[in-house]
C-alpha cells in the first residue's frame, strides 16, 4: 500500500507536496474503515480523491507518480545513455534550471519501504533507500551521484551493480533487471502501480488483458455460460476476475449481455500488434445485435478500458491511479465503485484507488451518504505564480455533519474556478 508520496518540481508542481494515504482521526461511514495493516503504526486509507478547477494540477500529482513508475521500469533498459533524463520541471523561472524529488514510501508484504530520487536534466543526482522489517529502520543503500554507501543488510551483488548503473539510470532499476532479488518487492511495487488516463479507445484493442489466461477461455465459451458472482466478490482466481469483470459490465446498465474477440487476422497491422476486436452483445426488443467496441457509447469505452485494471487491483491488492474517474461514467457507478474499494469485504487485499474528479456527489447529497471520508479529500489550487498547492480537506476541519457537496461549491475549502463575471452570450 502507498502511504506516502512526495514530489517536488514537476510540471506545476514547483514546490514540495505531500499526498498521505494515513487516516485522519475522524469517523465518517463505519463501511468506510481504514487499514490497520501490519508494518506500519497508523492506519491507511484504500481511496483519495483530488478536487481542483480545470488546469488547477490535480492529474500532475498523479502524472508525478505515474513518471516516478516509468523511471523505476525504464531507465535502465530504455533511457539513451546519451539523452540525459526526460523530466518535466516547472515551466518558468529559476526552478526550470533546479533538481527534481519524487519520494514514494510504501508497505509491502508487512515492511515499510521509504524510496526516492533526485534528478536533473542529465543525471540522477541521488537515490535513497530504507527498509523497516520488524519495525527497526535499515540503510539499504544511499546514493551522491556517483558514489554509493551500501548498508550491511542489503546482500547481492551491489559493487558489480554499481559500475553497470549509468549516471542517468536508477540503481533500483539496474540492480533488479540484473536479478537483484531483495530489491524486486519494491520494483515488483512500482510495476504493479497503474495509471489510467483513459484516453480515446481505438478499434483495435490490445491483448495484453485478452492472452494466455483464462479470459481467453472464458471469451471462447461466451458470457452466457459464465455463473453471475456477486459484483467483486472475494477475488480467488482468473475465474472469479472474469466473473466479476462480467458482472460489471452487465449491472453498470449499458445493455450488454455477451462480449467475444474477433481473432480475424485479415488486418496485417492488427495481427503483428497481437491485436483482436472486441465485440459486444446488446439485447433489445427488437432482437440481440453484435456491436464493436468503438460503435459503443464513450461511457461504455471507458467502462471498458478501465474495468479490468481496477478489478485486477482488487484482486492483486494494488494501487491503481485514474485520471477523471467520472469521465463518462453515471455517478451513480462512480459512487459504486469508490465504495468497492472503501469496503473491507469488497475490497480484503486492500487495494487503493487515487484518483481526480470533478464529481461532488461522491460528497454526499440530500439524497445519499458520502461515499468519501473527509481524510480522502484533496484538493489542488494555483497559486499567483501558476504553482500547484495539494492540501487536504481536513485541514478546514470540517464537522462530522458538515455539508461537504454545498461547502466545496460555496468556495468554503478553495479548489474551485474563479469565473469572475463570465458570459459566452454575444449581443
Amino acid at each position: 500500500m502507498l502511504i506516502e508520496f512526495r514530489v517536488e518540481n514537476h510540471r506545476s508542481l514547483r514546490d514540495e507536496q505531500v499526498l498521505t494515504m494515513e487516516a485522519g482521526r475522524v469517523g465518517d461511514d463505519a463501511d468506510s474503515r481504514p487499514r490497520h495493516v501490519t508494518g506500519h503504526s497508523e492506519a491507511l486509507l484504500p481511496v483519495a480523491a483530488l478536487y481542483g478547477a480545470n488546469a488547477s494540477g490535480k492529474s500532475n500529482v498523479l502524472a508525478a507518480l505515474a513518471f516516478m513508475r516509468d523511471t523505476v521500469l525504464l531507465s535502465h533498459r530504455f533511457w539513451s545513455p546519451d539523452e540525459g533524463v526526460p523530466r518535466d520541471p516547472f515551466a518558468w523561472g529559476p526552478k526550470k534550471e533546479e533538481p527534481s524529488l519524487f519520494e514514494a514510501t510504501v508497505l509491502i508484504n508487512e515492511v515499510r519501504y521509504q524510496y526516492g530520487f533526485v534528478m536533473n536534466d542529465e543525471s540522477i543526482l541521488e537515490e535513497w533507500l530504507y527498509a523497516w522489517p520488524l519495525g527497526k529502520k535499515q540503510t539499504w543503500f544511499e546514493r551522491d551521484g556517483s558514489a554509493f554507501k551500501f548498508g550491511e543488510n542489503l546482500k547481492g551483488e551491489n559493487k558489480l551493480i554499481e559500475e553497470i548503473t549509468r549516471n542517468n539510470a536508477l540503481f533500483v532499476s539496474a540492480a533488479v533487471q540484473n536479478k537483484h532479488i531483495q530489491l524486486t518487492p519494491i520494483f515488483s511495487w512500482f510495476r504493479s502501480l497503474q495509471p489510467i488516463n483513459l484516453p480515446t479507445i481505438t478499434p483495435q484493442v490490445s491483448s495484453s488483458w485478452f492472452s494466455g489466461t483464462a479470459l481467453d477461455r472464458w471469451l471462447e465459451k461466451g458470457v452466457a455460460e459464465a455463473r453471475q458472482p456477486a459484483l467483486f466478490e472475494n477475488p480467488t482466481s482468473d475465474e472469479s476476475l472474469i466473473e466479476r469483470f462480467r458482472s460489471l459490465l452487465t449491472n453498470a446498465d449499458a445493455g450488454i449481455i455477451d462480449l467475444k474477440v474477433d481473432k480475424s487476422e485479415s488486418d496485417e497491422f492488427a495481427r503483428r500488434a497481437r491485436s483482436r476486436r472486441i465485440l459486444l452483445k446488446h439485447q433489445s426488443e427488437f432482437g440481440d445485435a453484435w456491436l464493436p467496441l468503438e460503435e459503443e457509447s464513450k461511457g461504455t469505452q471507458t467502462l471498458f478500458r478501465i474495468a479490468m485494471p481496477i478489478l485486477h487491483a482488487i484482486q492483486e491488492g494494488s494501487t491503481i491511479l485514474v485520471d477523471e474517474l467520472e469521465a463518462s461514467l453515471h455517478p451513480m457507478l462512480a459512487q459504486r465503485l469508490v465504495r468497492q474499494f472503501n469496503t473491507p469485504e469488497t475490497n480484503p487485499r486492500n487495494a487503493q484507488l487515487i484518483f481526480t474528479t470533478h464529481d461532488i456527489n461522491l460528497l454526499g447529497t440530500t439524497l445519499h451518504e458520502p461515499a468519501l471520508r473527509r481524510d480522502q479529500v484533496w484538493l489542488t489550487e494555483k497559486n499567483d505564480e501558476g504553482a500547484t498547492e495539494l492540501y487536504p480537506l481536513t485541514d478546514y476541519k470540517p464537522r462530522k455533519a458538515e455539508n461537504l457537496e454545498r461547502g466545496y461549491l460555496q468556495g468554503r475549502y478553495g479548489a474551485i474556478p474563479f469565473l469572475g463575471d463570465f458570459t459566452i452570450a454575444g449581443k
